[in-house]
């Protein structure tokens, strides 16, 4: 079972998209932009601020290997198979989202404490479940792993730098 999920993997990063799929990437990009920018602003965890450019290298830096690369490569490299796989998708991406909302609870409670007060808010948890699916269906939908991974890095680098994520990003530098 693991040499199956282990190539899964290795599909998923081997696998570039085609221009269409990039341009359909984009366009689930912009929904679930949307759509947690509603949550995150009705909620309260996004807060538009002035762009602190002084973390822009940190952050685009951090968020590509942390959270975009890595998480992605666990949640949805791992557990989602493409469109190539015949198999029912529906349970794999409802799988897949719960553990990375609950990976962040658990982040939250162990190893990034300075990040509780943002990571275990309701509102944050419902935009993390949203960009979860939406990175759970790029990666079934093209087969690749790396819109999954723009995607998520995008988002979390924006965050830190223009709306109030970069309290969490500074906590986290030692």
């Amino acid at each position: 079972m693991m040499s199956a999920l282990l190539r899964r993997l290795m599909a998923a990063l081997t696998t570039w998209p085609s221009r269409r799929q990039w341009l359909v990437a984009a366009g689930v990009g912009v929904i679930a932009l949307a759509v947690e920018g509603v949550i995150g602003t009705v909620g309260g965890f996004l807060r538009p601020t002035p762009p602190d450019w002084s973390i822009l290298p940190f952050s685009l830096a951090l968020a590509l290997i942390v959270p975009a690369l890595g998480e992605e490569a666990v949640f949805r490299g791992l557990l989602i198979p493409s469109r190539r796989d015949r198999r029912d998708v529906t349970l794999s991406l409802l799988l897949s989202t719960a553990a990375f909302v609950g990976w962040h609870v658990v982040e939250a409670l162990t190893f990034m404490q300075a990040a509780a007060p943002v990571f275990l808010r309701p509102d944050f948890l419902a935009t993390t479940a949203v960009l979860g699916l939406a990175c759970g269906l790029l990666r079934h939908h093209t087969g690749s792993l790396w819109p999954a991974v723009a995607l998520h890095w995008f988002e979390v680098a924006i965050w830190q730098v223009a709306f109030g994520g970069g309290q969490v990003a500074r906590a986290l530098v030692p």
